[in-house]
Parts: C-alpha cells; sequence; structure tokens
C-alpha cells in the first residue's frame, strides 16, 4: 500500500480469551476485539492513539478465520475496513489522539 494506507494481516486464535462468553459453544469474535486491532494498527503504522471511532460491524469475524485490516488516510480522518477476502466485515472512521 503506499503511504496514505497501511494494511495488517488478523487471525484470532481459538484460544482468545474473550470468545468462551461470546457466545458459548458458536464463538464469535467481539467487535471491541476487531476495534482493538484496528487500534493496534493505526499505533503500527502511524505511532498514533485511537482517540475516537464510528464503527458498523456488518458480518462476522469466526475464530481461525483469515482477514486483513486496512486503513485509509483521508485528510482529517482514517478510515479504515476489516474484510474477509471480499466480505466487509467491519468499516468505520477513526480519529487519533490530540
Amino acid at each position: 500500500m503506499n503511504g496514505n494506507a497501511f494494511g495488517a494481516p488478523l487471525r484470532i486464535g481459538a484460544d482468545h480469551p474473550a470468545l468462551p462468553g461470546h457466545f458459548p459453544g458458536d464463538p464469535v469474535v467481539p467487535g471491541v476485539v476487531l476495534l482493538r486491532c484496528v487500534a493496534d494498527a493505526l499505533e503500527q503504522w502511524r505511532g498514533e492513539r485511537l482517540h475516537r471511532f464510528d464503527a458498523k460491524f456488518l458480518a462476522p469475524l469466526l475464530p481461525e478465520q483469515d482477514a486483513t485490516i486496512e486503513l485509509q488516510d483521508d485528510g482529517a480522518r482514517i478510515r479504515f475496513t476489516v474484510r474477509r477476502a471480499d466480505t466487509v466485515l467491519a468499516c468505520g472512521v477513526l480519529e487519533t489522539a490530540p
């Protein structure tokens, strides 16, 4: 990706501590875990911390599935997308800490 964009692989292991309570017997990766991964990708890319976000969750991510975090600088904001192949799992806008 160019300097205005960043991509990072994402895979949440079946042993992640948030999974047993998010839905027992049929685990789904919680949205807060996805957002933590997006915040980590932002810090890796820009060295900046997440301050605020607006997110939409569109499809579930299951444990052990491969996905990608995409960050795109859009001037005053940073847009993010979490994808599994061609399926958008989550998307939104980030603001960095002042």
